[in-house]
């Protein structure tokens, strides 16, 4: 069975967070690293070239496939901010509906400017899908 192609890196998250282009992505990478760590508690890590998890957690598939994944992350892309906070179990439209203007993925929200959301929203979200992820796979903090 083959493996993801998104494993843990030794990259360091600053060091990353760092060199991002444009300055407001940087910046708005660097506030998403901060409430993430204050949401979870937890130290990122770096998943890949350009995502940073917080959490992991290991699935098996009845299919047989299995493997590890982030519990919850993002991405400071070019185009937006990719957010991996929606594991696809449950119904977030309540939360979705106060958080400000977004788009939505089958698991990720995409947000062009942090400006654009309530961040505590985004803090509600992002507890609320780990809670959900949890309890259907253990959740390991980092």
């Amino acid at each position: 069975m083959a493996q993801n192609k998104t494993q843990p890196t030794p990259v360091d998250v600053d060091t990353f967070l760092g060199a991002v282009e444009p300055e407001r992505r940087r910046e708005d990478g660097q506030a998403l690293n901060a409430l993430f760590q204050r949401v979870t508690g937890w130290s990122p890590k770096m998943w890949g070239p350009s995502m940073i998890g917080y959490g992991s957690y290991h699935y098996r598939y009845d299919s047989g496939r299995e493997g590890d994944f982030l519990a919850t992350g993002f991405s400071p892309r070019k185009s937006n901010l990719s957010v991996y906070i929606m594991p696809g179990y449950a119904d977030y439209s309540e939360i979705l509906n106060r958080l400000g203007k977004h788009k939505t993925g089958k698991s990720c929200l995409y947000v062009s400017k942090l400006a654009d959301v309530d961040l505590d929203v985004l803090s509600e979200l992002i507890q609320a899908g780990l809670d959900d992820l949890g309890r259907k796979w253990p959740v390991t903090p980092s």
